[in-house]
């Protein structure tokens, strides 16, 4: 029996390693781009291309698109953040899940330490190539929004997914994490607030942050001796 779970773990494992190292490769060349300022014509066209050439402060789209993007950026914000995980973690601690609360606990709370060291460490200034749609205080890089949607809403897709039975429900619990994921990261560049390659080292590190949780727990969730309730 245990050459058995021994033979399925290790193909899920190496896929993981493989995808967790890929996102690390990725999040190092963007974060060296930023260091030596090798994607600023990249970021600056894809801003540029998404205003009025004849008023930048203008977004293309009607106006109730920019109304509903201010709308699905809050999203990725720290209230709705907060609220989110709490709820959450409320959630599972109900269902008797105390593991799994503790480490989306641990998961965001740190995440959001990574962030904001991130951002300290890179320093890099919003953009200024077109007028910002929503007031922004901090560092530009990594997009919070974005690495912190990941972290959350990917994490939670995660361990949601786990309790479904069938693979439709676990691929739409899962891509309904994804899809606010890349929504949230999206609205940032629309609202010209960050950098294309922020957003991007945000998608990365988060997506990569949220893997390695999805990693702990099913390794957790495997060690269980038989007829332990799941956690």
């Amino acid at each position: 029996m245990w050459q058995r779970l021994k033979a399925r773990m290790e193909p899920r494992l190496l896929a993981s390693l493989c995808v967790l190292a890929a996102l690390v490769l990725c999040f190092a060349f963007l974060a060296d781009g930023v260091f030596n300022q090798q994607q600023h014509g990249f970021d600056r066209a894809i801003l540029l291309a998404l205003r009025d050439s004849r008023d930048l402060s203008q977004p293309l789209g009607p106006p109730w698109l920019i109304a509903s993007v201010r709308d699905l950026t809050s999203l990725g914000g720290f209230t709705i953040i907060t609220l989110v995980t709490v709820l959450a973690v409320f959630y599972l601690m109900a269902a008797g899940k105390y593991r799994n609360a503790a480490i989306v606990t641990s998961a965001i709370v740190l995440g959001a330490a990574a962030e904001s060291g991130l951002k300290l460490l890179f320093s890099r200034a919003r953009p200024d190539v077109v007028p910002h749609l929503v007031d922004v205080q901090t560092m530009s890089f990594p997009s919070g929004h974005a690495m912190m949607s990941a972290i959350t809403y990917l994490t939670l897709g995660a361990m949601l997914a786990r309790g479904q039975t069938g693979w439709r429900l676990r691929s739409f619990v899962f891509g309904c994490g994804l899809f606010l994921t890349l929504l949230i990261g999206m609205s940032r560049i629309y609202l010209g607030v960050h950098w294309p390659t922020d957003v991007m080292a945000g998608w990365t590190v988060g997506s990569a942050w949220a893997l390695c949780v999805w990693m702990v727990a099913d390794w957790l969730n495997r060690r269980r001796r038989p007829g332990d309730p799941p956690q």
